[in-house]
C-alpha cells in the first residue's frame, strides 16, 4: 500500500510496494526471531521461478499470522486504529499509499496473502503452479464470493488486471502488470498473457522471465473485482464491494477526511478470518493526536508513535509497545526537475555532497531515540540478500570535509543560489527530523536548507505528481519480501513509483538480468550491482530504515505487526 512517502506507499498491505507509515509493529516477544524467519521464508519463495513448483493449500482456520489465533477477548468487539484519508478510490490497482492500502487489504482477498513473517499462504487461490519462469497456472478455490453474493471466478481476476493495466485509467499499480504478455507502457492494451481455462482456472504468460512473480501475487494490484465494478470504476471505488475478511459498514461507512468503518465479512473463509467484530479506522491530522487518544483509551492500536513521545512511550504504555526493524526504507528524493540536481556531472556532485553532509547517526540517536537505523543501502536489512557493504555505499558516510569539496566542484560548473528545501507532510510527524537534517546540511555546506511543510500527505503527493515540489521526504514499505521490490518500483525508468523521473538504462538492464535469473543468489548479485549504479546517481538519498514503533491500549490482545509493518488486524481482540 509504495516513491512513497508516509502513508507514502503501500504494500500488499505501503503497498506498494509502497508509501509507508513511519513505523510498524511486531510484538516484542517475537523480536529475536523475526528477521531469521523472514529470510528462511523468502529463500524458499525465491525458488518459485523454477518450473513445476506449486503453492498449494492453506487452512482456513488460522489468523493472518499464519498460526492458531487465541480466542481471548470478544469476537464482536470493534478495533479502533489510526489511518489517513486515501489519496485515491478503494480499488487495489488504484491505491498507492498506506492510507488506502490498509483498507483495500482488509476488504479484498487476492490469490495469496502474506503471513506475519512474509511467507506466502493461499487465499483465493487453491493452487498456483509455476510451470516455467514465464508461465503459471492458477486454480481458484470454488465457492468463494464477493459480499454482494457474486461468486469469485477467473474472469473477476483477469478483467480486474486488464483494467488496472490500462494507462488511460491512471491506476497507481499499473506497473505491476508490465511483465504480463500484451502489456504496453505507451497505450492501452489487452493482457494477452491471461487466458481463462475454466471458471476457476486461468494461466499467466509473462513476456520475460520474472523469477519472483508468484511471490508478488499478494500485492493489492492483483486483487479481483466483481462485475458491478466495471460499470463505473470511479463510482465503485467510493463504495467498493470486496471478498476479504472485512467489508464497509453501510453506505456511509467512508466519511471522507474523518474515518472509515469496517465490519467482518461473515462469508470469508480464507486464512485471515477476523477474530474481532470489525475495524474503525480514524483519520488523524497528527500522530500526537492519535497518541493522546491511545493513552486515553479511545484508540486501540497505533502504528506510528510520534517523535514527541519517543523518550516516554515505553513507560507510558507499560509493556504494550514494540520497537523492531521492518521492511521500511526512508529517503530524501531529489527529483530530476529540481534545478542543479539532474543526473549529470553537477547533479551527481551536489547529491553526493548533500548525502555526506547528513549526520545520520546523530539524527537517528537524538531525534528518533534509536527507533531508526542509519541506512546502508536502498532496501531493508530484514530482506533476504541484503548487504551493508554494497560498492558505492560509502557515499552515505558523514564526511563534512568531503561534502564541502564536492559542493565546491559543483559550484565551478554552475554556482548555487537560493535555498535547499525538504518537502514533507505536516500531518506525519516529520518536522523534527526534517529540521535536524536541514540544519546538518546548512552547517556543513554553508547554504540555507529548510523544511517545506505541506498541510497533509495528499497535498504533498499532488504537488509531487505535478512536478511542482523540490526535494521531498519519501518512504517505501515493501509490497512483497524481495530486493527487487525495493528497486524496480521506485527507480526503473517506466516504474509507476518512479516519482522523481529517474532514468538510467544501465540500472534498468541490471534489474532485467536479476529478475530473469532463476538462481536466487545470482539474482541478488545483479540487484546489488544495480544498487551500485544508484549510489553513483543518487536519485534518492538513503536516510534510515524504520523500526516498528507502536503501541496498544489496555485490554487489547493478540497484537502482531507483520513483516511489512502493517498490523495483522484480523488477529487483534479486546474485551467488550
Amino acid at each position: 500500500m509504495s516513491q512513497t512517502v508516509d502513508g507514502l506507499r503501500l504494500p500488499s498491505s505501503l503497498s506498494a510496494g509502497s508509501y509507508l507509515p513511519d513505523s510498524i509493529h511486531i510484538p516484542f516477544h517475537r523480536r529475536n526471531s523475526t528477521v531469521k524467519r523472514n529470510k528462511i521464508a523468502l529463500s524458499g519463495l525465491a525458488l518459485l521461478g523454477i518450473g513445476g513448483l506449486v503453492l498449494a493449500g492453506c487452512s482456513s482456520d488460522t489468523g493472518g499470522s499464519g498460526e492458531e489465533t487465541p480466542s481471548e477477548g470478544s469476537s464482536t468487539a470493534v478495533i479502533t486504529t489510526n489511518g489517513s484519508e486515501p489519496q485515491y478510490g478503494l480499488i487495489g490497482s488504484m491505491t498507492g499509499e498506506t492510507g488506502g492500502g490498509k483498507i483495500v487489504t482488509s476488504i479484498y482477498a487476492g490469490l495469496v496473502a502474506y503471513d506475519a513473517e512474509g511467507a506466502v499462504v493461499n487465499d483465493a487461490a487453491e493452487e498456483i503452479t509455476v510451470d516455467s519462469p514465464t508461465h503459471l497456472t492458477v486454480k481458484l478455490r470454488e465457492g468463494t464470493t464477493f459480499t454482494n453474493g457474486e461468486e469469485v471466478t477467473a474472469d473477476n481476476f483477469t478483467k480486474a488486471w486488464n483494467e488496472g493495466a490500462k494507462l488511460s485509467n491512471g491506476h497507481y499499480g499499473s506497473y505491476f502488470f508490465e511483465d504480463i504478455e500484451g502489456y504496453s507502457a505507451e497505450e492501452d492494451s489487452e493482457l494477452t498473457g491471461l487466458e481463462i481455462v475454466d471458471d476457476y482456472t486461468f494461466t499467466i504468460t509473462l513476456n520475460k522471465p520474472a523469477s519472483d512473480f508468484a511471490q508478488r501475487l499478494g500485492y493489492s494490484a492483483y486483487y479481483p473485482l466483481p462485475d458491478v465494478a466495471f460499470e463505473d470504476l470511479e463510482a465503485f471505488a467510493q463504495s467498493p464491494i470486496g471478498n476479504g475478511p472485512y467489508m464497509l459498514d453501510g453506505e456511509d461507512a467512508w466519511q471522507h477526511d474523518v474515518r472509515i468503518d469496517l465490519v467482518t465479512n461473515p462469508d470469508y473463509d480464507g486464512p485471515r478470518v477476523a477474530q474481532n467484530g470489525g475495524l474503525d479506522i480514524v483519520f488523524y491530522a497528527t500522530q500526537d493526536a492519535a497518541y493522546a487518544d491511545l493513552q486515553g483509551g479511545v484508540l486501540d492500536v497505533l502504528d506510528a508513535i510520534p517523535d514527541s513521545a519517543f523518550e516516554t512511550y515505553e513507560t507510558d504504555l507499560d509493556g504494550r509497545t514494540v520497537n523492531q526493524p521492518a521492511a521500511i526504507f526512508q529517503s530524501l528524493t531529489i527529483p530530476e526537475w529540481y534545478e542543479h540536481f539532474a543526473t549529470d556531472e553537477e547533479g551527481r556532485l551536489r547529491k553526493a555532497a548533500i548525502s555526506h553532509a547528513i549526520n545520520r547517526e546523530e539524527i537517528t540517536d537524538v531525534v528518533f531515540s534509536g527507533t531508526r537505523t542509519p541506512a546502508n543501502d536502498f532496501t531493508s536489512p530484514v530482506i533476504d540478500g541484503w548487504s551493508d557493504s554494497v560498492p558505492g555505499s560509502e557515499v552515505l558516510e558523514y564526511d563534512p570535509e568531503l561534502a564541502q569539496e564536492l559542493w565546491a566542484q559543483a559550484d565551478e560548473i554552475s554556482p548555487w543560489e537560493g535555498e535547499f528545501t525538504i518537502a514533507y507532510n505536516a500531518d506525519g510527524g516529520h518536522q523534527t527530523w526534517v529540521d535536524a537534517t536541514a540544519n546538518s546540511i546548512s552547517n556543513v555546506l554553508g547554504i540555507t536548507a529548510v523544511g517545506d511543510p505541506y498541510p497533509d500527505f495528499a497535498t504533498l503527493l499532488d504537488a509531487r505528481d505535478a512536478s511542482t515540489v523540490g526535494p521531498y521526504r519519501a518512504g517505501w514499505q515493501a509490497d512483497y519480501p524481495g530486493l527487487y521490490n525495493f528497486l524496480a518500483p521506485l527507480y526503473a525508468s517506466t516504474a509507476g513509483g518512479n516519482d522523481g523521473k529517474y532514468n538510467n538504462p544501465e540500472f534498468d538492464a541490471l534489474l532485467a538480468e536479476g529478475i530473469s535469473a532463476t538462481d536466487p543468489d545470482e539474482a541478488n548479485a545483479k540487484f546489488q550491482e544495480a544498487q551500485t549504479v544508484l549510489f553513483t546517481d543518487l536519485p534518492a538519498i538513503p536516510l534510515w530504515y524504520s523500526n516498528v514503533t507502536g503501541g496498544w491500549a489496555e485490554g487489547v490482545e493478540n497484537v502482531v505487526f507483520g513483516w511489512d509493518s502493517v498490523p495483522i488486524y484480523t488477529d487483534i481482540t479486546k474485551a467488550e
